[in-house]
Protein backbone atom coordinates (compact mmCIF):
# COMPACT_ATOMS: atom_id res chain seq x y z
CA UNK A 1 0.00 0.00 0.00
CA UNK A 2 1.23 3.60 -1.05
CA UNK A 3 1.37 6.08 1.72
CA UNK A 4 0.32 9.53 1.34
CA UNK A 5 3.33 11.42 2.93
CA UNK A 6 3.72 15.08 4.09
CA UNK A 7 7.32 15.72 5.91
CA UNK A 8 6.65 19.20 6.73
CA UNK A 9 2.92 20.33 4.46
CA UNK A 10 -0.34 20.30 5.17
CA UNK A 11 -0.62 16.92 7.27
CA UNK A 12 2.83 17.80 9.30
CA UNK A 13 0.55 21.06 10.31
CA UNK A 14 -2.29 19.32 11.39
CA UNK A 15 -0.18 16.95 13.37
CA UNK A 16 0.85 19.82 15.55
CA UNK A 17 -3.00 20.96 15.83
CA UNK A 18 -2.92 17.12 17.02
CA UNK A 19 -0.14 16.03 19.68
CA UNK A 20 0.53 20.18 20.58
CA UNK A 21 3.33 22.36 21.74
CA UNK A 22 4.95 20.30 23.86
CA UNK A 23 5.96 17.90 20.79
CA UNK A 24 7.91 19.58 18.52
CA UNK A 25 9.30 16.61 17.03
CA UNK A 26 7.12 13.97 16.34
CA UNK A 27 5.33 12.09 13.72
CA UNK A 28 2.16 10.06 13.20
CA UNK A 29 1.08 7.20 11.25
CA UNK A 30 -3.04 6.60 10.43
CA UNK A 31 -3.78 3.13 8.54
CA UNK A 32 -7.66 2.10 7.61
CA UNK A 33 -9.01 0.01 5.01
CA UNK A 34 -9.13 3.62 2.71
CA UNK A 35 -5.05 4.09 2.93
CA UNK A 36 -2.01 4.90 5.16
CA UNK A 37 -1.33 8.45 5.49
CA UNK A 38 1.81 9.31 7.86
CA UNK A 39 3.34 12.66 8.24
CA UNK A 40 6.37 14.44 10.54
CA UNK A 41 6.78 17.73 12.53
CA UNK A 42 9.85 19.00 13.09
CA UNK A 43 11.93 16.27 11.17
CA UNK A 44 12.11 14.41 8.10
CA UNK A 45 10.43 11.00 7.33
CA UNK A 46 13.51 9.13 7.48
CA UNK A 47 14.04 10.15 11.24
CA UNK A 48 14.07 7.18 13.38
CA UNK A 49 12.82 7.52 16.82
CA UNK A 50 13.53 5.51 20.00
CA UNK A 51 10.29 3.33 20.41
CA UNK A 52 10.63 2.15 23.90
CA UNK A 53 8.41 -0.46 24.91
CA UNK A 54 6.66 -0.59 21.65
CA UNK A 55 9.92 -2.80 21.36
CA UNK A 56 8.38 -5.67 23.63
CA UNK A 57 5.43 -6.15 21.04
CA UNK A 58 8.03 -6.41 17.97
CA UNK A 59 9.41 -9.04 20.77
CA UNK A 60 5.73 -10.86 21.18
CA UNK A 61 5.78 -11.05 17.40
CA UNK A 62 9.16 -13.11 17.64
CA UNK A 63 8.23 -15.29 20.51
CA UNK A 64 4.78 -16.58 18.82
CA UNK A 65 6.82 -16.52 15.32
CA UNK A 66 9.19 -19.63 17.45
CA UNK A 67 6.33 -21.51 18.60
CA UNK A 68 4.80 -21.33 14.93
CA UNK A 69 8.39 -22.45 13.44
CA UNK A 70 8.41 -25.65 16.71
CA UNK A 71 11.51 -23.80 18.01
CA UNK A 72 10.08 -23.11 21.25
CA UNK A 73 7.10 -23.50 23.55
CA UNK A 74 5.10 -21.82 25.82
CA UNK A 75 6.17 -24.08 28.46
CA UNK A 76 10.06 -23.59 27.07
CA UNK A 77 12.05 -23.11 30.32
CA UNK A 78 14.92 -19.80 30.38
CA UNK A 79 17.02 -22.78 31.99
CA UNK A 80 16.77 -24.54 28.95
CA UNK A 81 17.48 -21.64 26.74
CA UNK A 82 20.01 -19.57 28.62
CA UNK A 83 22.56 -20.53 30.69
CA UNK A 84 21.43 -20.45 34.42
CA UNK A 85 22.12 -23.81 36.18
CA UNK A 86 19.90 -24.55 38.88
CA UNK A 87 18.94 -20.27 39.84
CA UNK A 88 14.81 -19.99 40.44
CA UNK A 89 14.84 -18.26 37.26
CA UNK A 90 16.03 -21.05 35.06
CA UNK A 91 12.60 -22.58 35.77
CA UNK A 92 10.25 -19.52 34.56
CA UNK A 93 8.40 -20.40 31.33
CA UNK A 94 8.36 -18.19 28.45
CA UNK A 95 4.72 -17.84 28.70
CA UNK A 96 4.99 -16.34 32.05
CA UNK A 97 7.60 -14.36 30.42
CA UNK A 98 5.09 -13.08 27.61
CA UNK A 99 2.36 -12.26 30.00
CA UNK A 100 4.09 -10.50 32.44
CA UNK A 101 3.58 -12.68 34.99
CA UNK A 102 6.45 -14.37 36.06
CA UNK A 103 7.59 -13.42 39.40
CA UNK A 104 10.55 -11.33 38.25
CA UNK A 105 10.60 -7.73 39.30
CA UNK A 106 10.85 -4.86 36.94
CA UNK A 107 14.69 -4.47 37.24
CA UNK A 108 16.66 -6.76 39.37
CA UNK A 109 18.19 -4.66 42.26
CA UNK A 110 21.95 -5.88 41.43
CA UNK A 111 20.84 -3.24 38.52
CA UNK A 112 20.53 -0.39 40.78
CA UNK A 113 17.81 1.02 39.60
CA UNK A 114 17.36 3.54 41.79
CA UNK A 115 20.86 5.06 41.23
CA UNK A 116 20.31 4.84 37.49
CA UNK A 117 17.23 6.46 37.70
CA UNK A 118 18.74 9.39 39.43
CA UNK A 119 21.44 9.33 36.96
CA UNK A 120 18.89 9.49 34.10
CA UNK A 121 17.52 12.56 35.68
CA UNK A 122 20.25 14.68 36.63
CA UNK A 123 22.84 13.51 33.84
CA UNK A 124 20.19 12.22 31.24
CA UNK A 125 22.27 8.80 31.27
CA UNK A 126 21.44 6.00 29.64
CA UNK A 127 20.11 3.36 32.75
CA UNK A 128 20.46 0.96 30.30
CA UNK A 129 23.98 -0.62 28.56
CA UNK A 130 24.56 -4.25 29.59
CA UNK A 131 25.77 -6.96 27.83
CA UNK A 132 23.93 -10.17 27.43
CA UNK A 133 26.42 -11.47 29.89
CA UNK A 134 26.15 -9.19 32.29
CA UNK A 135 22.12 -9.64 32.09
CA UNK A 136 22.49 -13.83 32.19
CA UNK A 137 24.66 -12.56 35.82
CA UNK A 138 21.54 -10.70 36.93
CA UNK A 139 19.10 -13.17 36.22
CA UNK A 140 21.30 -16.04 38.11
CA UNK A 141 21.30 -13.94 41.54
CA UNK A 142 17.60 -12.34 41.02
CA UNK A 143 14.97 -13.15 43.76
CA UNK A 144 11.46 -14.01 42.47
CA UNK A 145 8.56 -12.83 43.60
CA UNK A 146 5.01 -14.01 43.45
CA UNK A 147 4.04 -15.29 39.94
CA UNK A 148 1.28 -12.43 39.45
CA UNK A 149 0.90 -9.63 36.16
CA UNK A 150 3.95 -7.80 37.00
CA UNK A 151 5.17 -5.53 34.33
CA UNK A 152 8.77 -6.31 33.84
CA UNK A 153 11.49 -5.20 31.70
CA UNK A 154 13.93 -7.27 33.09
CA UNK A 155 11.28 -10.55 31.98
CA UNK A 156 11.36 -8.80 28.09
CA UNK A 157 15.25 -8.74 28.30
CA UNK A 158 15.17 -12.32 28.78
CA UNK A 159 12.19 -13.50 26.39
CA UNK A 160 14.03 -11.83 23.69
CA UNK A 161 17.01 -12.80 23.98
CA UNK A 162 15.95 -16.82 25.09
CA UNK A 163 14.47 -17.00 21.57
CA UNK A 164 17.31 -15.13 19.48
CA UNK A 165 19.51 -18.29 21.29
CA UNK A 166 16.59 -20.92 20.75
CA UNK A 167 17.76 -20.05 16.80
CA UNK A 168 20.77 -19.93 17.05
CA UNK A 169 21.37 -16.42 16.29
CA UNK A 170 21.59 -13.07 18.37
CA UNK A 171 18.55 -10.73 19.19
CA UNK A 172 19.10 -8.08 16.49
CA UNK A 173 19.87 -10.45 13.80
CA UNK A 174 16.95 -12.61 14.54
CA UNK A 175 14.99 -8.91 14.55
CA UNK A 176 16.23 -8.55 11.37
CA UNK A 177 15.74 -11.85 9.97
CA UNK A 178 12.34 -12.39 10.76
CA UNK A 179 10.83 -8.75 11.22
CA UNK A 180 12.12 -6.46 9.47
CA UNK A 181 14.14 -7.68 6.50
CA UNK A 182 10.27 -9.35 5.42
CA UNK A 183 8.37 -6.85 5.94
CA UNK A 184 11.01 -4.17 4.61
CA UNK A 185 11.41 -2.65 7.64
CA UNK A 186 14.46 -0.82 6.41
CA UNK A 187 15.24 1.30 9.02
CA UNK A 188 14.16 -0.31 11.73
CA UNK A 189 17.34 -2.18 14.28
CA UNK A 190 18.42 -2.26 17.45
CA UNK A 191 21.88 -0.53 17.91
CA UNK A 192 23.94 -2.30 20.68
CA UNK A 193 25.92 1.31 20.95
CA UNK A 194 25.56 5.21 19.96
CA UNK A 195 28.37 4.01 16.96
CA UNK A 196 25.86 2.21 15.55
CA UNK A 197 23.04 4.60 15.00
CA UNK A 198 22.07 5.86 11.85
CA UNK A 199 22.45 8.95 10.06
CA UNK A 200 18.87 10.08 10.94
CA UNK A 201 18.84 8.98 13.96
CA UNK A 202 17.08 11.75 16.53
CA UNK A 203 18.31 12.87 19.70
CA UNK A 204 15.75 12.85 22.26
CA UNK A 205 15.05 15.49 25.18
CA UNK A 206 13.43 15.40 28.63
CA UNK A 207 10.06 17.11 29.26
CA UNK A 208 12.57 19.85 30.19
CA UNK A 209 14.28 20.24 27.30
CA UNK A 210 17.23 18.65 27.90
CA UNK A 211 18.92 16.08 25.49
CA UNK A 212 19.29 12.68 26.63
CA UNK A 213 22.04 10.09 25.67
CA UNK A 214 20.71 7.21 23.63
CA UNK A 215 19.29 3.98 25.15
CA UNK A 216 21.35 1.49 23.18
CA UNK A 217 22.47 -1.93 24.72
CA UNK A 218 22.77 -5.53 23.70
CA UNK A 219 20.44 -6.25 26.84
CA UNK A 220 17.68 -3.82 26.59
CA UNK A 221 17.07 -4.33 22.98
CA UNK A 222 14.24 -6.68 23.06
CA UNK A 223 12.36 -4.81 26.31
CA UNK A 224 13.12 -1.29 25.14
CA UNK A 225 16.17 -0.67 22.31
CA UNK A 226 14.72 -0.75 18.88
CA UNK A 227 14.68 2.28 16.85
CA UNK A 228 12.45 3.28 13.74
CA UNK A 229 11.12 5.35 11.87
CA UNK A 230 7.13 6.53 11.21
CA UNK A 231 7.26 4.86 7.35
CA UNK A 232 8.33 1.48 8.82
CA UNK A 233 6.04 1.70 11.87
CA UNK A 234 3.20 2.64 9.20
CA UNK A 235 4.09 -0.45 6.97
CA UNK A 236 4.47 -3.07 10.39
CA UNK A 237 0.89 -1.67 11.48
CA UNK A 238 -0.11 -2.57 7.71
CA UNK A 239 1.21 -6.16 8.52
CA UNK A 240 -1.00 -6.50 11.65
CA UNK A 241 -3.85 -5.56 10.38
CA UNK A 242 -3.78 -7.91 7.16
CA UNK A 243 -2.71 -10.72 9.17
CA UNK A 244 1.11 -10.92 7.16
CA UNK A 245 3.24 -10.19 10.04
CA UNK A 246 5.07 -13.06 11.50
CA UNK A 247 3.86 -14.59 14.71
CA UNK A 248 0.62 -11.72 14.66
CA UNK A 249 -0.95 -14.05 17.40
CA UNK A 250 0.53 -12.27 19.60
CA UNK A 251 -1.86 -9.80 19.50
CA UNK A 252 -4.68 -12.35 20.36
CA UNK A 253 -5.31 -11.58 24.53
CA UNK A 254 -4.71 -15.16 26.58
CA UNK A 255 -4.85 -14.05 30.50
CA UNK A 256 -5.90 -11.28 32.38
CA UNK A 257 -3.87 -8.21 32.57
CA UNK A 258 -4.92 -4.61 34.77
CA UNK A 259 -8.06 -3.06 35.25
CA UNK A 260 -10.64 -4.79 33.15
CA UNK A 261 -7.91 -5.33 30.37
CA UNK A 262 -6.14 -8.28 28.69
CA UNK A 263 -2.78 -9.33 27.29
CA UNK A 264 -1.02 -11.43 24.57
CA UNK A 265 2.18 -11.14 24.23
CA UNK A 266 3.09 -8.15 25.33
CA UNK A 267 -0.12 -6.76 23.04
CA UNK A 268 -2.80 -4.76 25.86
CA UNK A 269 -6.17 -5.20 24.47
CA UNK A 270 -8.93 -2.88 26.51
CA UNK A 271 -12.71 -1.97 25.38
CA UNK A 272 -12.70 1.43 24.69
CA UNK A 273 -16.22 3.74 23.64
CA UNK A 274 -17.31 0.27 22.38
CA UNK A 275 -14.33 -0.66 20.88
CA UNK A 276 -11.89 -3.28 20.82
CA UNK A 277 -8.22 -1.97 21.18
CA UNK A 278 -5.41 -3.40 21.11
CA UNK A 279 -2.02 -1.34 21.89
CA UNK A 280 0.80 -0.66 23.89
CA UNK A 281 3.11 2.32 24.55
CA UNK A 282 7.00 3.24 24.89
CA UNK A 283 8.90 5.75 27.08
CA UNK A 284 12.87 6.43 27.00
CA UNK A 285 14.84 8.97 28.37
CA UNK A 286 14.03 11.37 25.35
CA UNK A 287 11.25 9.75 23.63
CA UNK A 288 7.54 8.60 23.96
CA UNK A 289 5.75 6.36 21.12
CA UNK A 290 2.39 4.59 21.21
CA UNK A 291 0.89 2.07 19.16
CA UNK A 292 -2.29 1.07 18.51
CA UNK A 293 -4.95 -1.10 16.48
CA UNK A 294 -8.55 -1.81 15.79
CA UNK A 295 -8.66 -5.32 14.58
CA UNK A 296 -12.32 -5.33 13.79
CA UNK A 297 -12.28 -1.89 11.91
CA UNK A 298 -9.00 -2.78 10.15
CA UNK A 299 -7.79 0.79 11.36
CA UNK A 300 -3.67 1.71 13.35
CA UNK A 301 -2.32 4.61 14.52
CA UNK A 302 1.29 5.00 15.58
CA UNK A 303 2.62 8.09 17.41
CA UNK A 304 6.36 8.80 17.93
CA UNK A 305 7.68 11.84 19.38
CA UNK A 306 11.39 13.21 20.47
CA UNK A 307 10.86 14.17 24.15
CA UNK A 308 9.51 12.58 26.89
CA UNK A 309 6.02 13.85 27.54
CA UNK A 310 3.54 11.04 27.13
CA UNK A 311 1.34 10.67 23.84
CA UNK A 312 -0.75 8.13 25.17
CA UNK A 313 -4.42 9.92 25.24
CA UNK A 314 -3.49 11.54 21.79
CA UNK A 315 -2.97 7.71 20.44
CA UNK A 316 -6.01 6.43 21.95
CA UNK A 317 -8.15 9.61 20.80
CA UNK A 318 -6.60 8.96 17.49
CA UNK A 319 -7.84 5.36 17.30
CA UNK A 320 -11.23 5.90 18.87
CA UNK A 321 -12.82 9.06 17.53
CA UNK A 322 -12.79 9.76 13.45
CA UNK A 323 -13.24 13.52 13.83
CA UNK A 324 -9.77 13.34 15.39
CA UNK A 325 -8.04 10.66 12.56
CA UNK A 326 -9.44 12.71 9.99
CA UNK A 327 -6.61 15.27 10.90
CA UNK A 328 -4.42 13.21 9.58
CA UNK A 329 -5.86 11.04 7.54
Amino acid sequence: MSPEVDGHGALGDRLGELVGSRHPVSAVAVVSPEGTSIASRGTDLDSDFEIGSVSKVITGLLYRDAIDRGEVTPGSTLGQLLPLGATPAAHITLHALSIHSSGLPRLPKSAHPLRRTVQLWRHGSNPYGESLTELIEQAAGVELGTPRPRYSNFGFELLGHAIARAAGTTYAELLRERITEPLGLDHTYAPLTPGDLRPGALAGRSNHGKTQEPWTGEAIAPAGGIRSTIGDMARLTEALLDGSAPGVSALDPVAAFGMGGQIGAAWITVQATRASITWHNGGTGGFRSWMGVNRAAGTGVVILSATSVSVDRHGFRMLTDPSARSLIS
